[in-house]
């Protein structure tokens, strides 16, 4: 494993998390087992996390030099949630998945939804 000839793990971006040599050596199954899945998880679901930060990033620039009045309200977990004047949804249609999609580059697209709602009740 990667993990144990590093001794860390990272996502696309290089955030690092560090996994002891001696939890994964551990005599104790489960704390071995715990260890490997937090070094298998951390890479997917942290690059997952620099995909969505860096989309914010990214929207908040295009949304200030637009003038935008909408606001980024939200963020759970890989969905964003704004609060968007009427005249401006179009505009936020266009740019929320292009910018999301596009946030870093991979081998593979992602696929970004928009859902429009007067509550966020409504847009499940």
């Amino acid at each position: 494993m990667e993990a144990q000839r590093r001794g860390y793990v990272q996502t696309i971006l290089g955030r690092r998390r560090i996994i002891p040599e001696a939890e994964m050596n551990s005599r104790n199954k489960a704390t071995r087992e715990a260890v490997e899945r937090m070094a298998i998880n951390m890479p997917v679901q942290g690059t997952s996390a620099d995909i969505i930060k860096v989309a914010m990033l990214n929207l908040e620039e295009e949304m200030d030099f637009r003038k935008l009045d909408s606001k980024l309200i939200l963020q759970v977990h890989d969905e964003l949630i704004f609060e968007v004047p009427e005249g401006e949804v179009p505009v936020m249609q266009e740019i929320v998945p292009r910018l999301m999609g596009c946030a870093i580059q991979l081998a593979v697209p992602v696929k970004v939804d928009v859902k429009i709602g007067c509550t966020w009740g409504q847009m499940e």
